[in-house]
């Protein structure tokens, strides 16, 4: 599966910033509101070190890490639902996303000016979620008027769906977001359908130093439900965290696939068993699966060091006339053979057996 995050916030708070220090892709930087008025979209390879590794014992010919892809839209500020500024008509390029960051201005450089011409990072958090509550509502009123055509017709499943669109949007008026849903209601197919912004998890990237954030602006985000990361944007400092992040936010692992061919980072959910983490690779492996071969990375690696002759010839699918290292680690007993119950973990490597 594909990875997706939308990137929103308030103008000048260093979305376009973190757009470019996450892709390296040259966007339209400004010391102005609404400089980014198009929806710019990268994507970005998420590193793991374990694919080098592997690639080496394997020697592999390419390297295809996971990625993520991120959309960056025109900041939103107070009133976008009613036409004020660029970012509410850009609100639609991020329905599809898995989550969203919101950056969120602590810093206190004067010279880079505030729409609302004070720094006030909860004030701002409140006018985000604001107008995404808003345009949640937009969504949801439409597809109601439509319900209740369809809810007279006695078919219980559409009365049903408007019982639970009538309750998102009683939440939605008392301004809560949607990400305390149960489960069952996130998962149902009307809610899938709308693909609702405030349903989606949401990371807050607090542009500034640990100084510039307060307790309360802490708490705050903790009372939301939500993660913070914070990191100061006008330095040159690793976005790794905030890929990590993500990833733990969406209960997400990559599990990995290694030979001479390439090396592979795969995404699935945490809780996948063997049979769907096959079909990621290809549908034909979920529906012919038979069973895996796995072991856990850094016993491969461990097995099979990069520096050993047999190493530089040798992976589950080498073709090397020395040793096999995969061979190797069935012998130590490191080799697990695996069924349709396997839950498949965070850095296995996996060989697929299948009709």
């Amino acid at each position: 599966m594909k990875l997706s995050i939308g990137i929103v916030g308030m103008p000048n708070v260093g979305k376009s910033t973190l757009f470019k220090a996450l892709t390296a892709n040259e966007v339209h930087i400004a010391n102005y509101p609404f400089a980014t008025i198009d929806p710019n979209v990268g994507v970005v390879s998420v590193p793991d070190e374990r694919l080098d590794k592997l690639a080496s014992i394997s020697r592999s010919k390419k390297i295809v890490p996971a990625v993520v892809e991120f959309y960056d839209i025109a900041g939103l500020v107070k009133g976008a639902n009613k036409g004020e500024g660029l970012g509410n008509q850009f609100l639609s390029h991020i329905k599809d996303v898995e989550a969203i960051v919101q950056v969120v201005r602590c810093f206190q450089k004067s010279d880079i000016i505030h729409v609302e011409e004070r720094v006030d990072p909860i004030r701002d958090i409140e006018t985000i979620n604001t107008e995404l509550i808003l345009k949640d509502l937009e969504t949801v009123e439409r597809r109601l008027e439509k319900l209740e055509g369809e809810a007279r017709t006695g078919d219980k499943q559409k009365i049903k769906d408007k019982e639970i669109v009538e309750n998102i949007k009683d939440k939605l008026n008392k301004g809560e977001l949607l990400t305390g849903l149960s489960e069952e209601i996130k998962n149902s197919l009307i809610v899938k359908e709308m693909n609702l912004l405030t349903a989606k998890k949401q990371i807050y990237l607090l542009n500034g130093n640990e100084e510039d954030v307060s307790n309360e602006l802490k708490n705050k985000i903790k009372s939301l439900g939500a993660d913070y990361l914070i990191a100061d944007l006008s330095k040159e400092n690793s976005v790794n965290e905030l890929i990590k992040r993500a990833y733990e936010i969406l209960g997400l692992i990559s599990f990995l696939t290694t030979g001479e061919d390439e090396t592979r980072a795969w995404t699935i959910k945490k809780g996948s068993k063997a049979p769907q983490a096959a079909g990621t690779i290809h549908t034909d492996f979920e529906n012919k699966f038979i069973r895996l071969e796995v072991i856990l990375w850094d016993k491969l690696v461990a097995v099979c060091p990069s520096t050993s002759p047999s190493a530089a010839s040798s992976g589950p699918n080498g073709s090397g006339q020395q040793q096999n290292c995969w061979n190797e680690a069935k012998q130590k007993g490191w080799i697990r053979t695996e069924g349709k119950e396997y839950e498949v973990k965070d850095g296995d490597v996996i060989v697929v057996r299948h009709s």
